[in-house]
């Protein structure tokens, strides 16, 4: 199962390369510097998928104390905090010829870097407790927590003046890009959704791996 997950993962990751290089137009403002919202847009939301379910694992944890539930918390928030890291990256390379600056304190910016910053104290939280109890618990209330900014990240755009644009599919009135460019960025996201779920499902097998180890 996990090796049939790792194939499909590398076969998205292929067609979305396809589509956003090969298939996908140049689009006529931006030009090639566009083709990085092929990686920026689903990017962000494998995040959000991964911290969701970070948020319904801990939820689960501190409801029944279930290590299972533990384990999964802890991979899918590591994976949701690299994928959150790969979109300020793609983010801030798309903003420096976009606006002319690699980084600007805005709405949107400012509320995604602190959801970064929580869910970094969130692993780091993990190393510093000595107990491994006391620290998935501390933990699970962390990522409870860091789980309900994400509708301030979302809503930011439509709650205060920014320079970031409204989400690209998301927003009131459905999608209006282009349908091969909407089919490119579908695509790359469902390719990114699976290497995320290999990345959680392989993470969480070695943390089951490490507590068999040291008990």
């Amino acid at each position: 199962m996990m090796r049939a997950l790792g194939w499909l993962a590398a076969l998205g990751l292929a067609a979305g390369l396809v589509m956003g290089f090969g298939v996908a137009p140049r689009e006529l403002t931006q030009g090639n510097v566009q083709r990085i919202m092929y990686v920026h847009v689903p990017s962000v939301w494998v995040a959000y998928l991964a911290f969701a379910v970070a948020f319904v694992a801990s939820i689960a944890y501190l409801g029944r104390r279930a290590a299972p539930a533990d384990r999964l918390a802890h991979a899918a928030a590591e994976v949701g905090t690299l994928f959150l890291g790969i979109t300020i990256a793609t983010g801030s390379i798309w903003g420096k010829p976009t606006w002319g600056t690699w980084w600007t304190w805005d709405a949107r910016l400012t509320s995604v870097s602190v959801v970064f910053v929580m869910y970094v104290g969130y692993l780091l939280l993990r190393g510093m407790v000595d107990d491994p109890e006391r620290g998935a618990r501390f933990a699970a209330v962390l990522g409870i927590i860091a789980a309900l900014n994400i509708p301030l990240v979302h809503f930011s755009v439509y709650w205060w003046r920014t320079l970031h644009q409204p989400p690209s599919l998301m927003k009131p009135g459905g999608a209006t890009m282009p349908p091969v460019i909407l089919a490119a960025l579908l695509v790359n996201f469902a390719a990114l959704a699976l290497v995320g779920a290999y990345f959680v499902a392989r993470r969480a097998r070695l943390l089951r791996r490490e507590a068999e180890l040291l008990a």
